[in-house]
């Protein structure tokens, strides 16, 4: 579908994109206005190169802009947006960006209702197939956002939970009603072309997000007739997009002072009669509020967003938005970290006989000690610090992304079976969630938020130890964790491979541990002589630490989980060795102590 109008005047050309699971959208003003959609594009299932893609093919099409705004569905964190940006400026190069998610673009699209003083905020409310409420402080300095869970943990009001709640209602009643099949069900069995109440046990298996959300219009429809069932079910769903409507406005703090609430989505802007009925109850909790639907197509706010990249007000839009984040120094101002320097030794690696190259590559390694040698203090200093940390009731986390956060991740697994420690004493965090552990995720380790709020949600305090482990010393997740550990007063340690990075002062950890291994035999691919590097320096940590907790008997683990028959066997010969006795009494004091080791040694000693 295209549109083009003229417009009068020569103003610079903007362009607006919105981003959903549906379709894409893009618009231009100033001169000409043209719009055009495009395919469906999720950030969260898009890779670096689809989402280039997906740009270009709009820069193909749309005229130059000045400016751009972009909203993309999925967009959640500084990170992501960090995403947009870059694939943007390879599909429109010097062309300012801002990127952000497609909330925000609709808020922005959403009419204004004057007067609303600077004390007030502006609250989207949003219900189609999903649900989710975000505000904005007239301020521009705050932002909420209650809801967006997911139609599995979330999506309160949405056509989805009135979908799931018509049917789950309609059986219940068939149940508690002397086996009577409701006039609602009558509806559903019909808009689903079944025959009977058992035929929607396997249609509800099968069905989709979408497939049940489409039951809705079935549930207004009986409403309409007077249907208690689905009277009842539309006064809990407009109850519920009330409350988190009402919650995001408290967040902003703006409760007792004038909010404008824009309805949008397909629920609220083609079922105007629960649109008021949502109207009302917004009204009864909030007594200034203004409710106005959205009455344009949301990809204006990216437009909006463009205006204020060139330093225009956005029109009719008096919201001070969040300014971008600056741009990252040029990459020839940072001295490049030696893991992404070229080894001299190995300029001829793709000509070496393999022969050769396994000796190269073993001469590589076999340095690592010396230079892990040369840092002893810092490590010493470091396994301290962990232990401290430990006997006060704290927990170690290892931070990294990519290699260095599975090595992370793999230590803090050893621990509870080599140590008997609780899972919660030792913690692996890694850029990306679970899915990083066995593939790429793109774009985790760029955000510094990402890391930030991994700590937070695992309650870091004072008490807890934070090791990031950054091969190159400037992954940004890392960072965040580290200023994110620092602010809650917990002890902090980089562990990186760059002893040229400069760490300004105010983020400078309570101690950094830079051992010079010098650059890769495959330049760049830290999973080499980093990766070993790093894993030596976190066996001394762990088996170190928990030597001085306490876990360790001369060069025996005495806290060895026995969890299989090779660690059983082991058990049994430390009770021998620590006990003088025989396997068979050993093996006995163990089945009685559920095979804990000190106290089968203890209760030996005591007959």
């Amino acid at each position: 579908m295209e549109r083009m109008t003229r417009r009068a005047g020569n103003s610079p050309i903007v362009l607006g994109i919105e981003a959903g699971g549906t379709r894409t959208v893009a618009q231009t003003d100033g001169g000409a206005r043209v719009r055009h959609e495009f395919g469906p594009a999720n950030l969260r299932l898009l890779n670096d190169l689809q989402l280039e893609q997906h740009f270009r093919s709009i820069a193909k099409v749309m005229p130059h802009p000045a400016a751009l705004g972009i909203g993309m569905a999925g967009a959640r964190t500084e990170g992501d947006r960090v995403r947009i940006r870059r694939a943007a400026a390879l599909a429109w190069p010097g062309v300012k960006c801002h990127a952000t998610h497609d909330l925000e673009t609709a808020l922005l699209a959403g009419p204004l209702a004057l007067p609303v003083p600077i004390s007030g905020c502006r609250v989207l409310v949003l219900s189609g197939t999903g649900s989710c409420c975000f505000g904005i402080h007239r301020s521009g300095k705050r932002t909420a956002k209650v809801g967006g869970w997911g139609h599995i943990i979330g999506d309160k009001g949405s056509g989805f939970e009135i979908g799931l709640r018509a049917l789950k209602a309609v059986v219940f009643h068939f149940d508690h009603d002397q086996q009577r099949w409701p006039a609602l069900g009558q509806r559903l069995l019909r808009a689903l072309s079944l025959n009977e109440p058992n035929d929607l046990i396997a249609w509800a298996q099968a069905a989709g997000k979408d497939q049940v959300a489409a039951l809705a219009v079935e549930v207004f429809a009986a409403w309409d007739k007077g249907d208690s069932i689905a009277a009842d079910i539309l006064e809990g769903a407009a109850a519920s997009l009330a409350i988190d409507a009402a919650e995001c406005a408290h967040q902003l703090r703006a409760l007792r002072d004038p909010v404008q609430f824009i309805l949008a989505g397909s629920v609220l802007l083609r079922q105007p009669r629960f649109a008021a009925k949502l109207a009302r109850e917004l009204k009864r909790r909030c007594p200034q509020a203004v409710v106005t639907p959205l009455r344009r197509e949301s990809v204006w706010g990216a437009v909006e967003l463009a205006r204020s990249q060139l330093g225009q007000a956005p029109a009719g839009i008096p919201l001070r938005l969040p300014a971008p984040p600056p741009a990252r120094a040029a990459s020839a101002a940072v001295p490049l970290s030696p893991t992404e320097q070229r080894n001299p030794a190995s300029l001829n690696l793709d000509r070496l006989p393999i022969r050769k190259a396994i000796a190269l590559m073993l001469r590589e390694e076999a340095g690592i000690p010396a230079a892990l040698l040369a840092e002893q203090k810092g490590i010493e200093k470091g396994v301290k610090l962990i232990v401290n940390s430990l006997t006060q009731g704290g927990r170690l986390f290892y931070v990294g992304a990519g290699t260095s956060g599975r090595l992370g991740v793999l230590d803090a697994s050893e621990c509870p079976p080599t140590f008997r420690t609780d899972p919660e004493m030792v913690q692996g965090i890694i850029a990306g969630g679970q899915k990083a552990l066995w593939s790429a995720v793109e774009g985790a380790e760029d955000d510094p938020e990402a890391g930030a709020r991994a700590l937070e949600f695992r309650g870091v305090s004072r008490r807890d130890i934070v090791v990031g482990i950054a091969a190159s010393g400037r992954t940004p997740f890392v960072w965040g964790a580290l200023r994110e550990a620092k602010r809650r007063k917990a002890a902090t340690v980089l562990l990186c491979f760059n002893h040229l990075m400069a760490i300004p002062r105010v983020d400078r950890p309570t101690l950094v541990i830079a051992p010079k291994i010098g650059p890769e035999v495959l330049t760049g691919s830290t999973r080499l002589k980093a990766g070993t590097a790093t894993k030596l320096v976190l066996n001394l940590f762990t088996t170190l630490a928990m030597v001085r907790l306490g876990k360790v008997l001369s060069n025996l683990m005495i806290d060895v989980k026995a969890s299989n028959a090779k660690l059983r066997a082991r058990a049994i010969r430390i009770v021998c060795e620590l006990a003088g006795v025989g396997a068979v009494d050993a093996g006995a004091a163990l089945e009685k102590t559920d095979w804990k080791i000190k106290e089968a040694r203890a209760r030996l000693g005591r007959r």
